[in-house]
């Protein structure tokens, strides 16, 4: 935020500008930068300046020979430049104000430089709250129709002009004068075309008194012959007028068809752009132009880059506006309505500035009430600090219509193009990088999703690492036998390598993460939360649903309580605590894979070393006792227990190697039990996935020792390789692999579905 106090001391006058030939512009990607770059070239003055951040002017002004380097630096500075700053700069973290300072080369604000290149220019200042830019353009445009050549300066993009400059050799220059940090105040005006006025830019005026105060001694610098041309249907604009004391000449929405000598109305839809249509006409007329041939070029105007700009037409029309202030935003809403009659409207907004935000809070939810939908992100902030209470979320909260919050602007084009219908219109709106939305959410509706992008993760950092692999391979060929754009990815070795995530996001993210991972950072909802802050959807439970099952002493506190009889047993977390259950036991780690660091227990002396084994996985240990009778295997499908398998380890304990070994466990389906017993299994397993709130494919891990079912574990993400259970048992039922990974991609995807 510029401060008014820096403005004599931090800057040097218009002067210290003559006789120089090389200019840096500190910030130049910025609209009014740009513009004022191209000035400067087209005046064969040297120019070279800095952005922060690459954006499409910066590409444009790179294309155009102009020498921008990305990211602030003082390198390129020579003592023979002038720097000029931007008032976004804040020239205590500028190292291109340091080096300059240090240099003695003149320094100016963005307006100083302006002021100086138009000193032999009789300058029509366009001004006001709102409407400058579009004013501006449209004045222009009509000068020009008129043979005037006009040298015309607009604060954005003119699509129809190629750019926001137009280097006319006549005696006027149309300038857009903005009233922020008082900036117009170093230009001299002939005309003042005021298009109205109300409490803006708080953070510099304070008030509106304060704002018509300094409108006011701009106005006033208004020379004999001068004028200020005003609108007469707003009250700021009429005070200052009966204020003002200098010649004035007043407009009003009927003045341009007056002037044209027809009904047309511009191309430019909603009765604000009549409105500046009638300013620029009367103010055109003014000058000594030809009424009727400048209202025909203010007519054509098809308007600024991100002033109602079509960005896609079609089934879904998107559009992008400048509009950051209440007014602003009823007057675009209602143009919108009349440009696109009877079709749903979309408001995406973004506040600008807190210190904007925090007076208008009702007037922006009054305004945006207008849409059909709204759907809010975070304030831009700009230059300021976060104001306590000052939140998109409260806007919100007041919308009368269908209202969103969604804080990170990044998640906008997923939202939206999810609530978005054939045959609506949507506009994202605002002053900020809200810009950034409208591309993005076409290549978000344009997103190409056939074949299915899906990634399978698998691999990791856990003990089971090796099986996963097996896994991953597994799926992955499954999935590309059935059509599917499928790649393995090693989250693992993403984090640790390079830290790149950004295959997952943008349009080129996988539309689903099939998870192929096992154990801790798998099974335990670590990658779940990673992918649902990516809000990329995935197989397999939720991040809850996980981190109970995967904690065998959670998963036995949870089911019991629904009456499902599990070992007795006790949670270690030292190998130094007592252990008062009598051998056999199980010795396994808290929160491992199911056969992970498991010792079998038979007499007190092997006790000690199980523990240690255990401890050498987790901080924490369960042992149990060990009950003696068949070990089965319970998956549950799409919310359906499928055939029990009976799990006959050779060697008589299932352990890591009987499980994981080709040949070493004889797996049986279904289970060699009486029909009741397989049913019991089946209604304990779906109970089981439904207490701790699974999701997709689980297992439940129980012994069988008569007609008692013991549940030992629930496994969340079972294994998928050619020893594995789950597609075994899948089998036996006509689920062959393929279709097994077909059905958990389809209720990923049915669950993601569910959540717009």
């Amino acid at each position: 935020m510029r401060k008014s106090e820096e403005f004599d001391t931090a800057f040097s006058p218009r002067g210290s500008l003559d006789g120089r030939n090389s200019f840096f512009l500190v910030g130049m990607g910025g609209a009014g930068m740009s513009a004022l770059a191209r000035m400067l070239v087209h005046r064969g003055f040297i120019v070279a300046g800095t952005d922060s951040t690459k954006s499409p002017e910066t590409e444009r002004l790179q294309a155009e020979g102009i020498d921008i380097h990305i990211g602030h630096t003082a390198e390129p500075i020579t003592s023979e430049m002038a720097v000029v700053l931007t008032d976004a700069i804040d020239i205590a973290s500028s190292p291109e104000y340091k080096t300059a300072q240090e240099y003695g080369c003149p320094i100016v604000r963005r307006s100083v430089c302006l002021g100086w290149l138009l000193q032999d220019k009789k300058v029509i200042a366009v001004t006001g709250t709102h409407g400058k830019t579009t004013t501006t353009g449209m004045l222009g445009a009509g000068l020009i129709a008129a043979g005037l050549d006009p040298f015309v300066m607009v604060g954005a993009n003119i699509p129809q002009w190629g750019g926001p400059v137009i280097e006319g050799k006549g005696e006027w220059a149309v300038v857009e004068a903005c009233e922020a940090y008082d900036s117009f105040h170093d230009l001299d005006p002939y005309i003042v075309l005021l298009t109205n006025l109300e409490l803006d830019h708080v953070d510099f005026h304070g008030s509106y008194e304060n704002l018509r105060e300094s409108v006011l001694r701009f106005v006033r610098r208004i020379p004999d012959g001068g004028a200020l041309v005003f609108c007469s249907e707003d009250k700021g604009a009429v005070e200052v007028a009966e204020m003002s004391g200098v010649r004035d000449i007043p407009y009003a929405a009927q003045d341009f068809g007056r002037l044209l000598g027809t009904d047309d109305t511009p191309t430019l839809k909603g009765k604000h752009n009549l409105l500046n249509a009638a300013g620029a006409a009367l103010a055109a007329h003014t000058v000594g132009a030809d009424p009727r041939l400048a209202a025909e070029g203010i007519a054509s105007f098809h308007g600024a880059e991100r002033r109602m700009q079509v960005l896609q037409e079609g089934p879904i029309t998107v559009v992008d506006d400048y509009a950051h202030h209440p007014t602003e935003i009823a007057a675009t809403i209602q143009a919108l309505r009349e440009k696109f009659a009877g079709r749903r409207l979309t408001v995406v907004y973004q506040p600008h500035l807190y210190s904007r935000t925090a007076p208008l809070i009702q007037e922006f939810a009054d305004a945006l009430s207008a849409a059909d939908e709204v759907i809010l992100t975070d304030i831009y902030p700009a230059r300021e600090d976060p104001i306590p209470g000052v939140s998109s979320a409260r806007i919100a909260e007041k919308v009368a219509s269908s209202a969103h919050y969604v804080p990170s602007r990044h998640l906008l084009p997923l939202k939206v193009a999810r609530m978005l219908q054939p045959g609506d219109v949507v506009v994202g709106m605002g002053a900020g990088n809200i810009s950034e939305f409208g591309p993005a959410l076409i290549q978000e509706l344009n997103r190409n999703r056939n074949p299915l992008k899906i990634a399978v993760i698998y691999a990791g950092d856990s003990a089971e690492r090796e099986v996963s692999i097996l896994s991953g391979r597994a799926i992955h060929a499954a999935l590309t036998r059935l059509g599917h754009k499928s790649e393995l990815v090693d989250i693992t070795d993403i984090l640790f390598k390079t830290g790149d995530l950004t295959r997952f996001t943008g349009p080129n993210r996988p539309d689903l993460a099939f998870l192929a991972v096992h154990g801790t950072h798998a099974e335990d909802g670590a990658i779940q939360g990673l992918l649902e802050l990516l809000h990329i959807p995935y197989t397999g439970s939720g991040i809850q649903a996980s981190a109970i099952a995967m904690d065998k002493e959670m998963t036995k506190r949870v089911l019991t309580t629904q009456g499902i009889k599990m070992p007795k047993g006790k949670l270690l977390n030292s190998t130094d605590d007592h252990v008062d259950l009598p051998p056999p036991l199980i010795v396994k780690p808290n929160a491992q894979g199911s056969t992970v660091g498991l010792s079998f227990v038979t007499n007190h002396d092997e006790l000690c070393p199980a523990l240690q084994r255990a401890f050498a996985y987790d901080d924490a240990v369960i042992v149990e006792e060990m009950i003696v009778g068949m070990e089965i295997s319970t998956p549950v499908l799409d919310d359906k227990a499928l055939p029990p398998v009976e799990i006959a380890p050779a060697s008589g304990k299932y352990d890591f190697e009987s499980k994981y070994t080709p040949g070493a466990t004889e797996e049986i389906v279904p289970a060699r039990l009486p029909p009741h017993l397989l049913d019991e299994a089946k209604r304990i397993a779906l109970q089981a996935h439904r207490a701790l709130g699974c999701a997709g494919a689980t297992r439940t891990d129980a012994i069988v020792r008569g007609e008692e079912i013991f549940v030992l574990e629930v496994n969340t993400l079972p294994g998928m390789t050619g020893t594995s259970l789950l597609p075994n048992s899948a089998k036996a039922v006509g689920i062959d692999f393929d279709q097994l990974c077909q059905r958990l991609v389809e209720d990923a995807l049915r669950r993601d579905a569910a959540k717009t």
